[in-house]
């Protein structure tokens, strides 16, 4: 490790600074009667010669491109950071003894409802994958000269989303991503798998070809000089491996068992051993770029077109072509890929726009994280990836909506419809996961007009939106011209003598509207609807059905629960009375057979729907 030489008023100065947070973390947590205090503790030093030193960063231009960012992975010491920013003079002691309190900003976790807080932190093993995300959108994106610093726990650095980064910012040459690792020996419950020893991180990470320095984290001059070497290091990530004691300073608390996540037990006696309350003050030093992201094209995309009634056309296709033509409007949107780019057809956005597509691999949680760290950058990220495959990214996607970025999702090979893949590639968890998330958007398309105007409104929509599409052809219901606003659905089939409402969205809907040809022909009369927007959901529309035609028969390619029929549940979940209402969706195990072979066998195909349409009316066919 390079020297650095520092005069003893400096180390003075930031030894102080360290115990300064030490003490404001006791405060913050005693104030709360809850909180990580010992966490904080062991991570002082590192912050304080971080942000004393440095840092880059303007806080009264928390957006400014250039600013060098940093993510609290271990968001449970939120304490330390809190008491960085009453260092820093932007939080003042009254607000930070406000911590962990109703209507406070200070939350147990961070959060961006602080303006210096880009993404939310807390769920361990997301800090170091969203910076990833931040690194690219700063190396090949903004292309500006910052530094990502994330601090990460020891505890978390047994997730796997920490190993998958890991890989990416190595081949990827992220060496302006520095992971300072603070090893303080002692998770939750107990000692951590490798307790003490450094090597054993550094040896993991070096083989994903990283650049790594071992130090004692409470020497200053070992960290000055550890930042230091990180920001000279060339064509690698860094990561500091920092050897701490969890309570650091307090000789009741440090290195002991049995205090994780409580205030300490007598805090003016800490408080006092530390050195007593003090209230130095630092100037971060702001960036040398002072240019504001220049304002990215925003136009109105020329979306293809298809014929209504022509051919065929699987929805895959119509969304990545959407994307592409979105692409060449919007400057501001960037696809990442899962390596399947080939079939949800995001690869068609790689041919016209290669410098913003990035490929993450069979990476689904660094897919995710890599998605909600550009869009805090200001981008509009769009990842793809088989339906079936999001489900491996659900915590991310749900921190993503607590950071309240947006995040465009398209999920492809849904349901049963694919066919002989078999049921590991068939998504049938997707809408419900999708429909739980806070604020979230959910949209099922089922033919290409539709899928290219929901395509290019999820990039407008605020939080999580959600498009899920499909691997088989179908036909062209609408034209061109037709508009799909977002919590709106279509009537495609309706009369005076409809016996009742067929529901249905993406593929069923062309199973319903067969369903309803057989049943017409056979004098029973019945509405179809199209769910285009399973959330939110087309209330109205459905009321008046349910009004008119007393039973809503709802049809999906996905599970009972959660789906479809529970977003039509929901149209009456304010206390007026529910009609009838009768679920067709998956309720085995499929597989591997044709696409109509599994229809059938699900009890989703036309036929299906237009036995269970007359046993309910009443006029079942007898052979």
């Amino acid at each position: 490790m390079r020297s650095v030489t520092m005069n003893p008023d400096d180390l003075t100065e930031l030894a102080e600074l360290g115990q300064q947070l030490r003490v404001d973390s006791i405060r913050a947590t005693d104030a709360a009667g809850s909180g990580h205090a010992t966490s904080s503790m062991s991570a002082a030093d590192l912050v304080a010669v971080l942000f004393a030193r440095h840092l880059r960063y303007d806080f009264d231009q928390p957006d400014l491109p250039a600013n060098d960012r940093f993510i609290l992975s271990k968001g449970h010491a939120s304490p330390v950071l809190y008491s960085a920013f009453k260092a820093a003079g932007v939080v003042s002691d009254e607000e930070l003894l406000t911590f962990r309190k109703k209507d406070s900003r200070l939350d147990g976790h961070p959060t961006p409802r602080i303006p210096w807080v880009d993404v939310a932190t807390g769920s361990l093993g997301q800090g170091l994958p969203v910076g990833v995300g931040m690194a690219l959108a700063a190396k090949d994106l903004d292309r500006v000269d910052n530094r990502v610093w994330v601090l990460c726990g020891d505890s978390e650095i047994a997730e796997g989303s920490v190993w998958e980064a890991a890989e990416a910012a190595g081949a990827a040459h992220l060496d302006h991503l520095t992971a300072i690792v603070d090893v303080n020996r002692l998770g939750q419950r107990g000692p951590t798998r490798h307790g003490h020893d450094l090597d054993a991180y550094a040896r993991r990470f070096h083989a994903f070809g990283w650049h790594t320095v071992e130090i004692d984290g409470h020497d200053i001059e070992q960290i000055d000089a550890a930042y230091h070497e990180a920001a000279s290091t060339a064509g690698k990530p860094t990561v500091i491996l920092a050897r701490t004691l969890k309570g650091k300073g307090v000789e009741a608390a440090a290195d002991r068992e049995g205090l994780h996540g409580k205030p300490l037990a007598d805090p003016e006696e800490a408080i006092e051993e530390l050195g007593g309350v003090r209230d130095l003050r630092i100037q971060v030093a702001s960036p040398e770029d002072t240019k504001q992201a220049p304002e990215r094209e925003n136009g109105k995309p020329d979306l293809p077109r298809y014929p209504k009634g022509g051919d065929e056309v699987a929805t895959r296709n119509a969304f990545g072509e959407a994307l592409a033509a979105l692409g060449g409007a919007r400057k501001d949107v960037v696809v990442l890929d899962g390596e399947v780019g080939d079939s949800t057809r995001a690869e068609f956005f790689a041919k016209e726009h290669p410098e913003r597509y990035f490929e993450l691999y069979i990476a689904e949680q660094q897919l995710i994280a890599a998605a909600a760290g550009m869009s805090a950058r200001g981008w509009t990220p769009y990842a793809a990836t088989f339906a079936a495959f999001l489900t491996r990214a659900h915590d991310f996607i749900r921190m993503a909506a607590v950071s309240d970025v947006r995040l465009c999702l398209a999920g492809s090979h849904a349901g049963v419809a694919i066919g002989e893949d078999g049921p590991s590639q068939m998504g049938l968890e997707d809408l419900a996961m999708l429909r739980a998330v806070h604020g979230s958007t959910v949209l099922y398309p089922c033919d290409a007009n539709q899928t290219a105007r929901l395509t290019a409104a999820m990039a407008d929509l605020p939080g999580v939106s959600y498009l899920r599409t499909s691997r088989g052809k179908n036909a062209v219901l609408y034209g061109p011209e037709e508009t799909f606003p977002v919590g709106g659905s279509k009537v495609l089939r309706s009369g005076t003598a409809d016996r009742l409402t067929i529901v249905a969205a993406g593929q069923t809907v062309h199973e319903a509207l067969a369903a309803a040809e057989t049943l017409a022909a056979e004098g029973i009369e019945v509405r179809v609807i199209d769910l285009y927007s399973v959330k939110p959901v087309d209330k109205e529309t459905l009321r008046t059905a349910a009004e008119e035609t007393g039973c809503l028969v709802s049809v999906e390619d996905h599970h009972p629960e959660g789906g479809i029929g529970d977003a039509v549940a929901s149209a009456f979940d304010d206390g007026r009375p529910a009609p009838r209402l009768v679920r067709l969706a998956v309720r085995t195990m499929p597989g591997s057979a044709t696409p109509e072979e599994s229809l059938a066998a699900a009890g989703i195909d036309a036929d299906s729907v237009a036995a269970s349409v007359r046993l309910l009316v009443g006029e079942a066919v007898v052979d």
